[in-house]
């Protein structure tokens, strides 16, 4: 019955997109490019119509609204809350209904607004709650505020083909994973839900045929809001997992929704208004493809998803191995995003220029500050996870109160043999092998200087001795790992970004290897190198910094055809006549030009005689014209 009814939702789907998109073209309710969109063509729109149809029509045979009657009566507060089927069934046909409007009238942003907030308030008329906090009046604001902001969060997402419609099948899938074994009747909901998304994202997927438009957005905002809703309401085991799950569940549109308004509104630019600066902007910007970029944030999701799977599963002392990893993830992933520039002229203007603006400079440029609050936080995580894999679930309470006891050591020793090694002194962006060894004795230091405290002060008692290796293994690589990251994608960033003509470096050895890092950090040549070529066969298969050796001299003209080659920089230094006339030759014969790479010391002359006869020659020549 459950994958009956979501098989009806997408086949109804399925089979009414096309009828939409028949219809849309034809009274021309039709996307067209503008400066502030993605999509580059005209475009079908009101495809939230069929994903509405699809999803209402299996929704309302479940609905029990005589649940709902009972609330408009004197004594209400004293019947159980409605049915979760009804309250969605009418709440979505409002939001649907006020996105409707929106598409075809284009009503202000605090009009829509307004409108969300009502029903956001119905819900919780109705009596259902987040129950994140004791106080009813906090939960209920909170709860209002957690379905506004969802729901416009996927309409915020609505932004490139397929994303919004993705990222929501996504979520409805392990939603119904999370209701399936105790509350089957929201896992067929959920799976209603996915079975509708997934048949208009045949149609929406990159190259898109139709968009869903505001009355889809905002309807699987609204209904993945509420379903999260119930499951923080009803299905959450621990305290934990009610907070973690849908935030974890949505993790995406949170992340893409928050960056996007903080940066704006830093920016001095209007929140409500659209713009080319979304998450899946910048990792197009980045390099990505449309369709790439899509998919890396469908990965997110999914990644996401399964952690929390896993957190609803287990107990609180065991969700944080999942959730602070996933965090600090997403954490350093949003920092990435927002430092490509979309608007240069006004990023983050509204810092620029005040009193705390050195501050800020010395905090986001130069990061020792960012990287030891990092370090604190990773310290904490590697010790707690030492003690999560030395012992099992029924042991582990009881060391738990020994890693309370004793973090505050291990913090404070760590982060002193850190700091006198020197970690915070290098350039993270030139993370090198000499780089590594100083993470490796600050790391190897902080552990001894941690086992010595410990054993001095709480004699070791209660405390295994090989937590303190596996805490070294731990930290270690995730010393290594978030530094590298910083590298990683820096370096991603810029082979993805590179423009200008496409080239050839001829001589995979030291200078070729020097002229290429100086390709990827100035975009000012204008090159775009495609790989190398070598005279030495060995080396043909080979990569060079992540660049293919391609063949060697004889095979330069089929290289050179099938990768569009426009020139040639000669990275060796050694003259061989021969060999340089047949690349003159053969550059001349095939039009492209040729570039030699050179590294060259100059003298300049500091003879304090010359500097003076030279400046008073200069002075003299100012005096006649003065």
């Amino acid at each position: 019955m459950i994958f009956l009814t979501a098989f009806l939702s997408f086949f109804l789907c399925l089979m009414l997109t096309p009828v939409i998109r028949r219809i849309a073209y034809k009274r021309e309710w039709i996307a067209k490019p503008i400066k502030e969109r993605w999509h580059k063509k005209p475009t079908a729109l009101t495809g939230g119509i069929a994903i509405y149809i699809a999803f209402a029509i299996p929704l309302f045979y479940f609905a029990d609204f005589r649940s709902i009657s009972s609330h408009f009566v004197p004594g209400f507060y004293q019947f159980p809350p409605s049915s979760l089927n009804a309250v969605m069934f009418v709440g979505m046909t409002l939001i649907f209904i006020l996105g409707l409007l929106d598409d075809f009238l284009h009503i202000n942003p605090h009009t829509k607004l307004v409108g969300q907030f009502l029903v956001a308030s119905l819900v919780a008329f109705f009596g259902f709650r987040l129950e994140w906090f004791v106080s009813m009046t906090l939960d209920t604001i909170i709860t209002i505020i957690w379905i506004v902001g969802i729901t416009n969060a996927f309409n915020l997402i609505d932004n490139m083909d397929g994303l919004c419609v993705g990222v929501g099948f996504i979520a409805a899938c392990y939603l119904a994973f999370l209701f399936m074994p105790e509350f089957p009747q929201m896992a067929v909901i959920a799976l209603m839900l996915a079975g509708a998304l997934g048949g208009f994202l045949v149609y929406n997927f990159n190259p898109a045929s139709i968009f869903m438009g505001d009355c889809g957005s905002l309807l699987i905002g609204y209904n993945l809001s509420m379903l999260c809703l119930f499951y923080s309401g009803y299905g959450a085991t621990y305290t934990l997992s009610s907070y973690a799950v849908p935030v974890m569940i949505l993790m995406v549109p949170i992340l893409d929704t928050t960056m996007v308004t903080l940066i704006r509104l830093l920016s001095g630019r209007k929140a409500s208004v659209g713009g080319k600066d979304h998450t899946s902007h910048r990792l197009v910007l980045m390099g990505l493809t449309e369709k790439g970029a899509v998919l890396f944030l469908y990965g997110v999701g999914v990644i996401s998803g399964f952690s929390a799977l896993f957190v609803s599963k287990n107990d609180p002392l065991t969700s944080p191995t999942v959730i602070i990893p996933v965090m600090i993830s997403i954490i350093l992933m949003g920092i990435y995003l927002s430092q490509i520039r979309v608007y240069p002229e006004k990023e983050f203007s509204l810092l620029r220029g005040k009193s705390y603006t050195p501050i800020l400079i010395e905090i986001t440029f130069k990061r020792q500050i960012l990287l030891v609050l990092l370090d604190f936080g990773l310290i904490a995580f590697a010790y707690y996870l030492s003690y999560r894999l030395r012992f099992d679930t029924k042991t582990f309470p009881i060391y738990f109160k020994v890693f309370l006891h004793t973090l505050p050591a291990v913090i404070a020793c760590k982060i002193i043999a850190f700091f006198a090694i020197g970690i915070y002194r290098g350039i993270w962006r030139y993370l090198s092998t000499n780089d590594v060894f100083v993470y490796l004795k600050a790391s190897l230091l902080g552990t001894i200087l941690s086992f010595t405290a410990i054993a001095f002060i709480y004699k070791f008692e209660d405390i295994p001795k090989c937590i303190f290796i596996i805490d070294f293994l731990l930290i270690t690589g995730l010393l290594l790992g978030t530094r590298g990251s910083f590298r990683i994608y820096l370096d991603a960033t810029k082979r993805r970004t590179l423009s200008g003509k496409t080239v050839l470096i001829y001589g995979a050895g030291q200078g070729g290897e020097i002229l290429l890092r100086e390709i990827l950090n100035n975009k000012r040549l204008e090159i775009k190198p495609v790989g190398f070529i070598d005279d030495d066969f060995l080396k043909t298969g080979k990569k060079l910094l992540g660049y293919p050796v391609l063949g060697s001299f004889r095979e330069l003209e089929e290289i050179c055809k099938k990768f569009s080659v426009q020139g040639l920089l000669k990275s060796f230094n050694h003259q061989d006549s021969d060999k340089h006339e047949q690349i003159e030759k053969f550059c001349k014969d095939h039009h492209l030009f040729l570039k030699q790479f050179a590294i060259q010391l100059s003298d300049v002359d500091i003879d304090p005689k010359n500097t003076t006869i030279e400046t008073h020659k200069n002075l003299s020549k100012d005096s006649n014209i003065l």
